[in-house]
């Protein structure tokens, strides 16, 4: 199974890029997961600019040519509400998985359209590297459930 997790941020060498790191090292048993953080000059550009509608089309013009291949999940505050175990359900049907973080101004109506699901991480409102974190760990411990691995239960 591939997992590409694609965001719009620069890249960093933080403590949460290292977080991520782990969680990608402990899935491998399971799963080729990507870390793909995407930021060029047409997003910077696009942000600074603070045109919500110019951004949102940055975004999906970053992200489009990685809707060929596989089942794309686009995280969306309007997006369904799923828990560990549906999360696990949808990553037990296909062997090509792409998730899509969108920037600070979140999606265009029409990327979401062409996504085969949109999710919702959670009600809350988070930093964007926060929820980078999250997901990198609800995959893993999706993972672990569908391959009956007691991660799940601590």
């Amino acid at each position: 199974m591939k997992i590409n997790i694609f965001s719009i941020q620069k890249k960093t060498n933080d403590s949460y890029d290292k977080l991520v790191d782990e969680f990608i090292k402990m899935s491998k048993k399971y799963a080729d997961v990507k870390d793909i953080q995407i930021f060029n000059n047409t997003i910077s550009k696009a942000q600074s600019s603070n045109n919500e509608n110019e951004a949102k089309l940055s975004y999906s013009q970053a992200y489009e040519p990685y809707l060929k291949n596989g089942y794309n999940i686009a995280l969306d505050v309007l997006g369904k509400s799923v828990d560990s175990f549906e999360l696990a359900k949808i990553l037990s049907n296909h062997t090509t998985y792409n998730f899509f973080i969108g920037g600070a101004y979140g999606f265009e109506k029409e990327f979401l359209k062409k996504c085969d699901t949109t999710i919702s991480l959670s009600n809350l409102t988070m930093a964007h590297k926060i929820a980078h974190i999250v997901l990198f760990e609800q995959i893993f411990r999706s993972l672990c459930i569908n391959n009956n691995h007691p991660y799940h239960k601590n």
